[in-house]
Order: C-alpha cells, then structure tokens, then sequence
C-alpha cells in the first residue's frame, strides 16, 4: 500500500525542527531520533519555506494546491 502521510506524527517533526532550530546538529538528532539526517534536513528545509526564512522552493501550502490542481485537471480529462 502506498503511503499518503508522514509515517512520524506531526507533534514528532515540530520537536524534532524545535531542537534543530535551537542549535542541535542533524546528525545528533538522527543518532539519538528515529528518522535519519536526510529526512531531518527535509524537515527542516520544509518548515523554513513554510516559515518564510527560505524562497527558494514552494511552501506546504503551495504544494497541496499543485497536488490538488493535477488532480482536478486528470478529472476533467477523464470526464
């Protein structure tokens, strides 16, 4: 079965960002965490677009409404 969510609670990514933000290196939290550095840095890189300290890809926001337009226009293909 595909995955259609973040196998890691919502309320595990912040604290995860939260330690990240107040200075703890990837690496560390990927020793001590589950996930590992790639997915910390995705995290991360995310939560900054969200935050608006990045611009440099979309937002989560952004990102859903691309989601949901490619599905609007498969629909009206299709139909």
């Amino acid at each position: 079965m595909p995955r259609t969510r973040s196998p890691y609670p919502t309320e595990f990514r912040e604290h995860i960002i939260a330690l990240a933000r107040s200075g703890r290196s990837v690496e560390s939290l990927a020793r001590e965490f589950e996930p590992c550095a790639a997915t910390i840095h995705l995290w991360f890189k995310e939560a900054q677009q969200d935050s608006g300290e990045r611009d440099d890809g979309v937002t989560s926001a952004e990102r859903e409404e691309l989601k949901w337009s490619a599905s609007r226009k498969l629909v009206q293909y299709l139909i």
